[in-house]
């Protein structure tokens, strides 16, 4: 998820300040992806220059609000109505750090015995923050974020019966 589209979908329903979408974004992802608030006010002054947001005023407290502009309702929903593609997800440098190992003169079994270790840490941590989850929101990238973890042990098994394999 990009953030200037997280802020777009907090700014759909109803006007915010700075420091308060940096707090709900954080609490939607399940403080899986911080934000600085200095990332949160560049975002906020290029939604701006691209008519996608306006300057709301400010609130009782004095604090400049932002609201959604109908273009930036319209590219919501753009967002919104478009599948995530494969290839728009960042790099996976695990898989690329363990196909260098096969090709290379490393330990492979060291490599993914190190890797499996650390993503059971991840998730035994990440069970817990689910249990402790406070909305639907943040479970739900829990999950995500959980079932991403079991997939990748599934694979560490995978990568580590194809390794014996090579090196029979």
């Amino acid at each position: 998820m990009s953030i200037r589209h997280g802020l777009l979908a907090l700014l759909s329903s109803g006007p915010r300040y700075g420091y308060q979408l940096r707090v709900e974004f954080e609490a939607s992802t399940g403080a899986t992806w911080p934000l600085n608030i200095g990332q949160v006010y560049t975002t906020l002054s290029r939604l701006e220059r691209d008519g996608l947001v306006a300057p709301g005023g400010a609130d009782e407290q004095g604090r400049a609000v932002y609201t959604i502009t109908e273009a930036g309702r319209e590219e919501l929903e753009r967002w919104f109505s478009t599948p995530v593609a494969q290839t728009d997800r960042p790099r996976d440098e695990l898989a690329i750090k363990i196909a260098m190992a096969v090709a290379g003169d490393v330990d492979v079994a060291e490599v993914i015995q190190t890797q499996r270790v650390a993503t059971m840490h991840g998730l035994q941590e990440l069970t817990r923050a689910k249990r402790a989850a406070a909305g639907t929101a943040q479970r739900l990238v829990l999950d995500s974020l959980i079932f991403k973890a079991e997939a990748e042990q599934r694979w560490l098994d995978h990568c580590e019966a194809v390794s014996k394999e090579k090196s029979s």
